[in-house]
């Protein structure tokens, strides 16, 4: 037997804005997913990205409490160009996402942004400069 990749999960506090949010970026959520516990998005290559609310989680581990502090994680995406980086990262901003660091060009050869979702997870934005 061996284990496969299959899901990132992300506990969430409000499902409707997670869904909004993750939708903005491309995540296909069915219809009714902001109304629901538990939803799931099917990504490129058959992984998912699975969100469930604090009160779902409560339901199989009593008394569970979000950590405190920072994160350590974060999604990462590849945008297409350096400037679909700078104009995604302006339009979450613009609709009230956290900005955590703006678009810069990073030394690795990156054009890279970080915005946080709803829940302060980080989002980070990026292109290979070269495809300026």
């Amino acid at each position: 037997m061996t284990a496969r990749f299959d899901a990132i999960s992300l506990i969430v506090s409000d499902m409707a804005a997670s869904v909004a949010f993750y939708r903005r970026l491309g995540f296909a959520f069915p219809e009714e997913a902001g109304k629901e516990p538990h939803a799931e998005a099917e990504l490129p290559g058959g992984i998912r990205l699975l969100l469930d609310t604090e009160e779902s989680v409560r339901s199989f581990t009593p008394g569970w409490e979000p950590p405190a502090g920072g994160g350590r994680h974060s999604l990462a995406l590849l945008c297409d160009t350096p400037a679909e980086v700078d104009a995604l990262y302006a339009e979450l901003t613009g609709a009230g996402c956290h900005g955590e660091r703006a678009p810069w060009d990073a030394f690795w050869g990156q054009r890279y942004a970080v915005v946080q979702d709803p829940d302060g997870h980080g989002v980070d934005l990026f292109a290979p400069l070269a495809a300026q």
